[in-house]
């Protein structure tokens, strides 16, 4: 067993069966396709390396077949490799991702050159379909260039994805690897929330007591982030709303940020939610609210009395400003003895499409379930790790 076969599909299948062709070029941004390729071997994927002359003067082509198990191709022979993968073939790759991209390649596939294995593959892909993905990586002053920046809108015209660098100092630095698998994903995944406008709102509620102490729920945020993952990989425009929470948020996902309830009614009402195909609430937001006391509340007293009120209803501002918008509301129980019919309460209180009922066990976990009461009342349990079940709700709501 080849090394690169022990860690096949360890985080996921959801690349299982897919076959990726890598292709690197000359910068010296091409050492992180090591962990590119490991990532995408980790989510299933089967990654083929195509390395052009002057990436080998960079990462040694025993390194790229260390990481992915295959032989990288070098040079075209006479088995035609770039038909075999990316022409019109019965079993061709599913993409081509080209990782670090070059500002000479970039401008190569722009004008239809192939004079080497990536720009060849490249020629080929585009002529048969196979959707390409290009990571560009360079210096500023080769990005900023104004024929580059054409060449790059030349390729996105004609349906090339491409993930702008990171910008540092005077760098345009590869993208993070995250974010290119994320894509990946997307790209040869089952698109079935393509067009579909989602608003996800996780992550919990920070009410505050004085300058330094607030009021909060428990919330992990990962039910949110993994609505925002599973979403993307299916082809969806999503927007976070994003309260206070360890779960780190993925850095290509329009996010916008809030403390409070008051932080969040605010939001709602300068935002236009009708928009939205799909409403998600699965922040934990504080049943109460304190008014604050400015400064610092004195911690040398033997008691202190926090005087609270009822905070509004988040959820009751949402099927009026979304009327037409299948929106989904979650219900945390302390049990399961009542768990439906508190589900159901909510749902027809607030006119929701579904409810996502689960126990205070769930919080934090790993591993959970989850019961998923819809309109009709019909009811569905969900069980595993909380990107499964998130993905799993999303079957169920699209």
């Amino acid at each position: 067993m080849h090394p690169s076969d022990e860690i096949k599909g360890i985080k996921s299948k959801i690349l299982l069966n897919k076959k990726i062709i890598l292709g690197i070029t000359g910068s010296i941004a091409s050492v992180e396709n090591i962990k590119l390729s490991r990532e995408l071997i980790r989510h299933g994927a089967e990654v083929i390396p195509v390395m052009s002359k002057a990436s080998t003067k960079i990462i040694h082509p025993d390194s790229l077949e260390f990481a992915t198990g295959k032989k990288p191709i070098l040079e075209l022979t006479g088995k035609a490799e770039h038909v075999s993968y990316c022409g019109r073939v019965k079993e061709k790759a599913n993409m081509l991702l080209i990782s670090p991209c070059t500002a000479n390649t970039i401008s190569k596939i722009a004008h239809g050159i192939d004079d080497n294995a990536v720009t060849t593959f490249a020629s080929t892909a585009i002529g048969s379909g196979i959707p390409i993905l290009i990571i560009p990586a360079m210096h500023i002053s080769m990005y900023d260039h104004n024929i580059i920046q054409n060449n790059i809108k030349k390729l996105k015209k004609i349906g090339i994805k491409i993930i702008d660098p990171n910008i540092i100092g005077n760098k345009a630095k590869i993208a993070d690897i995250e974010e290119i698998v994320s894509m990946v994903i997307r790209i040869t995944g089952k698109k079935d929330l393509i067009n579909k406008k989602i608003l996800i709102i996780g992550g919990s509620t920070a009410e505050s007591i004085d300058d330094v102490r607030f009021l909060s729920n428990r919330s992990s945020g990962k039910t949110a982030i993994g609505f925002v993952k599973n979403a993307f990989y299916r082809g969806g425009d999503i927007e976070l709303w994003y309260g206070y929470s360890r779960e780190k948020i993925p850095k290509y996902i329009k996010t916008l940020n809030f403390k409070s309830i008051e932080d969040l009614i605010t939001l709602l009402k300068t935002n236009d939610i009708s928009k939205f195909d799909i409403i998600i609430l699965c922040a934990a937001i504080s049943d109460y609210t304190i008014e604050k006391v400015k400064g610092k509340i004195k911690s040398n007293e033997e008691k202190l009395i926090l005087e609270m009120k009822q905070s509004p209803k988040v959820i009751s501002f949402l099927r009026e400003q979304a009327p037409n918008s299948i929106i989904v509301g979650f219900k945390l129980c302390e049990n399961e003895d009542n768990i439906i019919n508190e589900a159901k309460n909510l749902l027809t209180k607030h006119n929701l499409n579904f409810v996502v009922a689960n126990v205070i066990s769930a919080i934090d976990s790993v591993k959970t379930k989850a019961w998923l009461i819809d309109e009709r009342g019909k009811n569905s349990i969900i069980k595993g790790c909380k990107l499964n079940i998130t993905d799993n709700i999303l079957d169920l709501v699209k």
